[in-house]
């Protein structure tokens, strides 16, 4: 009941009210962003529900000329309000218009990239299984500091444990690491290995041992 009506509402309705309070630093970023000409939204293709693509919207905040190649240190890759917006968690807000459009949730597993889903296990594809959300389980438990292997059993976890009482804990610890400014990034100057890229490292060793 939960899992298939009740937090469809909470999400839509939750999400409505926050663009309404947000709305004049939503407003106010898109003004900052339209004058440095640098582009206002991010948009990518995203696994949702059963992995179906969708468009995830986020501020930009990386630039022009790296942002096709998500590599590199952060200080080259992001742009100085970029930086500001990520260390907030601002760049996160148009996707509240995703959870409006019914294809990203408050609370879920995060939404990682197309280009993972050849990669994933049968037990970690389950991450499919729901839709999808803006802050998670893993998210609030150590989310780029943690190895992949061990994001994925979260994930999962909270697709058997799916509950109010859940996203109500989720929703609280988001918050409280909002403020604090924990887990940003896994440090100031690299962002975490890509999956796929760990993936093939992992079968390299392998191969090696």
């Amino acid at each position: 009941m939960y899992r298939d009506f009740i937090k469809n509402i909470f999400d839509k309705v939750f999400a409505l009210l926050l663009l309404i309070v947000l709305s004049p630093v939503f407003i106010l970023i898109i003004l900052i962003l339209f004058i440095s000409g640098n582009g206002i939204f991010f948009v990518h293709s995203r696994p949702g529900l059963n992995a179906k693509p969708f468009k995830l919207i986020k501020f930009k905040t990386m630039k022009d000329n790296v942002i096709e190649n998500n590599a590199g240190p952060n200080i080259v890759r992001i742009t100085k309000f970029g930086n500001f917006l990520r260390k907030n968690s601002l760049d996160e807000i148009p996707q509240l218009l995703n959870v409006l459009k019914g294809e990203l949730s408050l609370i879920g597993p995060r939404p990682l990239e197309m280009r993972y889903l050849k990669y994933y296990t049968a037990e970690q594809n389950r991450r499919h299984e729901v839709k999808p959300g803006i802050t998670g389980w893993a998210q609030v438990n150590g989310r780029n500091s943690i190895p992949w292997e061990e994001r994925f059993v979260m994930d999962t976890w909270y697709v058997d444990n799916l509950s109010f009482l859940l996203d109500l804990n989720i929703l609280i610890k988001t918050v409280s690491k909002v403020f604090k400014r924990e887990g940003i990034n896994l440090d100031s100057d690299r962002t975490v290995v890509p999956f796929d890229t760990y993936v093939l490292s992992q079968k390299d060793n392998n191969l090696i041992r």
